[in-house]
C-alpha cells in the first residue's frame, strides 16, 4: 500500500502537529517472545513458559545468549506435529510440562504463559489453562498468560502485555490512603535504585516500580496513585492503570539529561516538591551526567541519522540525538505513534523533522539509500545488508538490552550510537 502522509500546519517550533508519513506495507521487526529476555531478569522468582514452535525456543535461546552454568527462567514448551495432528489433547500435554516444571523450579511464586504465533493459530486457549493452572497451583504459583506473538505487533509489546496482564490482581488502595508514585515499565536494577535514591532526596518516600522486583512484593494501587511511564511502548498496561483509577504524569522519557530532569520534574510538581529542594536533588547527578555527554557530542555533532520503526523508542531517541549531541533527523521512523504519550517528546523535537508511523520497508530502504545518513538505527534483518552498501548502523534491539535511563546512563546511550561511527572509521585507517 502506498504510505499516506495525514498534513497539517506545523507549529512554529517542535512536531506536534507536524506531518506524519502513514505506511503499511511489509515491516521488519522482532517479535514479542524477545521482550522475555529483559522480563525474566527482572521479576526474579517469575517463570515464563512459552507455548510455541522449535523456532520460537532457538529466538528465545540465540536473543538471550545465555551462558552454559546460567539456568535461565525460560522455556519453551513445543508444539508439535502431535499436537497439530490432534492425535494429543495440548491442555494435557500443557499441564503435564507445567507440573514437570514447577517440580524442578519450586522457587517459582508467578508462572507466565506466553502465548505465540503458533499456539494463536491451533486456537489454543491460555488464558482459560493459566486460570486452571493457577486454581491448580494456589497459593504458591500464580500462572498468568499474555500473547508475545509476532503476527501484529512489535517485539516490545510483549513487555505490554506482560505488564498488563499484572494490573487486574495489582492490590487495591483506597481513597483515603496516602498519595503513592508508580514508576511503570522495566528498568535495570542499577537504574531503579538510582531512581529511588533522587526520589529520597526530592522527600518523596512512597514510590514504588511495575513491575516489581518479586512476584509478591507488586504494587498497590489506587485513587491516589500517579503513574510516570519509564518507556514509551506500555500503552495497553497505561489504559488497564488508568480504568483502575491511576492518573498518568505528563512527561519526557527519562532518555539523556534534558528528559531525565523533565520526568522528574512531573512527580516533584504533583507532589508538591519545592524547586530549590528539586534542583539540589538533581545538581550532582545532572552535573556529572552533562559533562559525560559532553566528552561524546563534539563527534556526533552535525552528523545525520534515519531511524527504522522497531521499538517504538525512536521518538524520545530522536530527541536526545538531536537536543543534547547536535545531530541532524533525517527521517525518524515508529512502528506506532501515541500522540498522548509523546506529546511532551513531540513539543521538543526540531521543527520540520520528517516522521514516520508504520512500514513499507522497500520504500524506506529506497529513502534511506537516497539520503546516505552517516547512522541508521535499526533491526538486525536489515543492519548487515546496510553495512554491506556501506552505511554505519546501530541495532536499536541493544538499547533494550542495555541500561539507558537516567543521568548517570546518558553518556553510556551516547556512545552507544557513537560506538559504529568510532568503528567505521578505524576501519577506514
Amino acid at each position: 500500500m502506498t504510505g499516506l502522509a495525514e498534513i497539517s500546519a506545523p507549529k512554529a517550533a517542535g512536531c506536534a502537529d507536524a506531518p506524519v508519513l502513514r505506511e503499511r506495507g511489509q515491516r521488519e521487526v522482532f517479535c514479542g517472545l524477545t521482550g522475555i529476555i529483559w522480563l525474566h531478569r527482572k521479576i526474579q522468582d517469575a517463570f515464563f513458559l512459552v507455548v510455541g514452535s522449535r523456532t520460537c525456543a532457538h529466538l528465545i535461546q540465540s536473543a538471550a545468549g545465555v551462558m552454559i552454568f546460567a539456568e535461565p527462567r525460560f522455556a519453551t514448551a513445543i508444539i508439535d506435529e502431535r499436537d497439530l495432528a490432534g492425535l494429543s489433547d495440548a491442555n494435557d500435554e500443557l499441564d503435564r510440562v507445567v507440573t514437570r516444571l514447577i517440580q524442578r523450579r519450586p522457587e517459582i511464586n508467578l508462572l507466565f504463559l506466553v502465548g505465540s504465533c503458533p499456539s494463536e493459530v491451533i486456537k489454543l486457549d491460555l488464558s482459560r489453562a493459566a486460570q486452571r493452572l493457577s486454581r491448580q497451583l494456589s497459593p504458591a504459583v500464580r500462572v498468568l498468560n499474555y500473547s508475545g506473538s509476532g503476527i501484529e505487533t512489535t517485539f516490545t509489546q510483549g513487555e505490554d502485555a506482560c505488564l498488563a496482564s499484572l494490573v487486574p490482581d495489582l492490590p487495591a488502595l483506597s481513597a483515603q490512603d496516602a498519595p503513592n508514585l508508580l514508576v511503570v515499565g522495566a528498568l535495570a536494577d542499577v537504574v531503579e535504585d538510582q531512581m529511588l535514591r533522587l526520589f529520597t532526596a526530592m522527600g518523596l518516600h512512597n514510590v514504588s516500580f511495575l513491575p516489581a522486583r518479586k512476584a509478591g512484593a507488586m504494587p498497590a494501587i489506587g485513587p491516589n496513585t500517579h503513574m510516570l511511564l519509564a518507556q514509551p511502548f506500555l500503552a495497553e498496561t497505561a489504559r488497564l492503570l488508568e480504568q483502575r483509577g491511576v492518573t498518568r504524569l505528563p512527561a519526557p522519557f527519562p532518555l539523556g539529561i534534558e528528559g531525565t530532569t523533565a520526568w522528574l520534574q512531573a512527580a516533584a510538581t504533583a507532589f508538591g516538591v519545592s524547586q530549590p529542594t528539586f534542583l539540589a536533588a538533581i545538581a550532582a547527578p545532572s552535573k556529572r551526567g552533562s559533562e559525560a555527554v559532553a566528552r561524546v557530542r563534539d563527534m556526533m555533532a552535525g552528523k545525520s541519522v534515519f531511524m527504522f520503526p522497531d521499538s517504538q523508542l525512536e521518538i524520545p531517541l530522536a530527541r536526545f540525538l538531536a537536543r543534547e549531541l547536535d545531530m541532524t533527523l533525517v527521517e525518524i521512523g515508529t512502528p506506532y505513534l501515541h500522540r498522548q504519550h509523546l506529546a511532551d517528546e513531540l513539543d521538543l523535537l526540531p521543527a520540520g523533522t520528517m516522521l514516520s508511523e508504520g512500514q513499507d520497508v522497500e520504500r524506506q530502504l529506497d529513502r534511506c539509500r537516497a539520503a546516505r545518513p552517516d547512522l541508521v538505527v535499526c533491526g538486525l534483518g536489515l543492519a548487515n545488508p546496510l553495512e554491506a552498501e556501506g552505511i554505519a548502523t546501530k541495532w536499536s534491539i541493544e538499547l533494550l538490552f542495555t541500561p539507558i535511563q537516567g543521568y548517570d546512563q546518558a553518556a553510556d546511550l551516547a556512545e552507544l550510537f557513537a560506538r559504529p561511527l568510532v568503528r567505521r572509521a578505524k576501519l577506514r585507517v
